[in-house]
């Protein structure tokens, strides 16, 4: 079932008188299941949309719309798919108990794989959902792979009727439709020989796997499925030689690296990060390939427009991960503003100190950080650790843990984004004076 959610006023949708919970039968004859079925059915010019009002009337709105103008229509978030699988590395069972219940949910649904670059493992998917995506044009989509062999595969999604993903992925690709994979590695079940199987696999669909990222198991302190071994700097170096080797043959024959390591990847195995160039276009920097690259050429792109800062002091608080990298970008941002900044690594509370990544961060341990600060100007904590409703993993919320706080503090996802400011920064109160 669809319903609108919201009708932009002056929009067509509000002229029409479109309201809040209407619910949306067919368009141009065609059923309405999803928020998929309404962005392709309403490409149209011409619109027949059949709906039932709040009211229970059912009415059929005839629309001539100018070309390119929007319906004015938001709908009421979509029913996710859930997950059948088991994975030992699901992050979701990583979690501790008493968060709230959104965060428990483990989707796998190939609509949010195209919509929002969510990966998606395929195991549920039936032949009308191929059909849809074969019509549709779905394409890309963002693929949790794993392991090709199909006996590795089982095993690793704890799911005995997990399909042949190989059969899939060639059903799509023969469709037209391209992907990006990922596989998260686990020592002892999908390194080695079937490392090597899964990516002569995923090569073989040449221009139709546009990219295959290598991301080590990473656990918390509450992965309790996990029966695997630890991956370890000795075992993550191992990967980054396989990627390497393999991405050498991409960039030789097709032009490209096709295949990357995580930035985790090289930071466990104590190997430099590649440069800009390696990435091309970062096509998955969102799942951590490339971003600690991409933000050093923010930072570097960005010091130009900096105003000075001389004499304020800006604490800057990170994960573990980044207490090697951090100092060199903190650097450049004195050099370019006389501010002096200190960077404030911190472990995390919630998932244990096997979790490093800076945006998984809780708000517990941004005041714990920042308690009794008073020497600080301002400081910058990651974006990343806040979602769009203001509210940490651990359900603190951004405005409580910043009013509790003796400094100013932004959320920023490149210090340039908040430093560029002028006002935000240079005219908060020096913590020396």
């Amino acid at each position: 079932m669809v319903r609108v959610a919201r009708v932009l006023p002056g929009s067509i949708a509000h002229e029409i008188e479109i309201v809040p919970g209407t619910e949306i039968r067919a368009v141009n004859g065609r059923a309405i299941d999803d928020f998929l079925d309404w962005e392709f059915l309403t490409a149209d010019d011409t619109l027949e949309i059949e709906v039932v009002q709040p009211s229970g009337e059912a009415v059929i709105f005839d629309i001539e719309r100018p070309e390119g103008e929007p319906l004015g229509v938001e709908l009421e978030p979509p029913t996710v798919r859930r997950c059948a699988n088991r994975c030992e590395f699901c992050f979701i069972e990583g979690l501790p108990k008493g968060l709230r219940k959104p965060l428990y949910i483990r989707d796998d649904d190939y609509r949010l794989s195209f919509a929002y670059g969510n990966f998606a493992t395929l195991s549920n998917l039936k032949d009308r959902d191929f059909a849809r995506i074969l019509e549709y044009r779905l394409s890309p989509l963002y693929v949790s792979v794993h392991a090709s062999p199909w006996e590795a595969r089982k095993k690793l999604l704890n799911n005995p009727r997990v399909p042949n993903i190989v059969e899939q992925l060639t059903r799509l690709v023969d469709g037209g439709i391209q992907f990006h994979g990922q596989m998260v590695i686990v020592p002892g079940l999908n390194d080695g020989d079937v490392l090597e199987a899964s990516l002569s696999d995923l090569w073989s669909f040449r221009d139709g796997c546009l990219s295959v990222a290598i991301v080590p198991v990473g656990l918390t302190q509450f992965s309790h499925l996990y029966t695997g071994q630890s991956m370890d700097a000795s075992r993550a170096h191992a990967l980054v030689d396989v990627t390497e080797r393999w991405a050498r043959r991409a960039l030789s024959e097709r032009g490209h690296n096709w295949v990357y390591g995580s930035d985790e990847l090289y930071l466990l195995a104590g190997v430099p990060l590649p440069e800009a160039e390696h990435y091309g276009d970062f096509a998955q920097v969102e799942n951590g390939v490339g971003a600690v690259t991409l933000l050093r050429g923010r930072v570097h792109e960005g010091l130009a427009e900096l105003p000075r800062l001389d004499g304020r002091r800006i604490g800057v608080v990170t994960g573990l991960a980044m207490r090697d990298l951090m100092p060199g970008l903190l650097g450049q941002l004195h050099r370019a503003t006389g501010a002096e900044f200190e960077m404030i690594a911190v472990e995390n509370s919630l998932f244990g100190p096997t979790t490093t990544t800076a945006g998984l961060l809780v708000g517990a341990d941004i005041s714990r950080a920042l308690a009794g600060r008073t020497d600080l100007d301002a400081a910058l904590i990651p974006a990343e650790t806040i979602n769009d409703d203001g509210i940490f993993l651990d359900d603190a919320t951004f405005e409580d843990v910043r009013s509790s706080l003796p400094m100013p503090v932004f959320p920023s996802y490149d210090f340039i984004d908040v430093l560029q400011h002028e006002g935000t920064l240079a005219g908060a109160g020096s913590a020396s004076t």
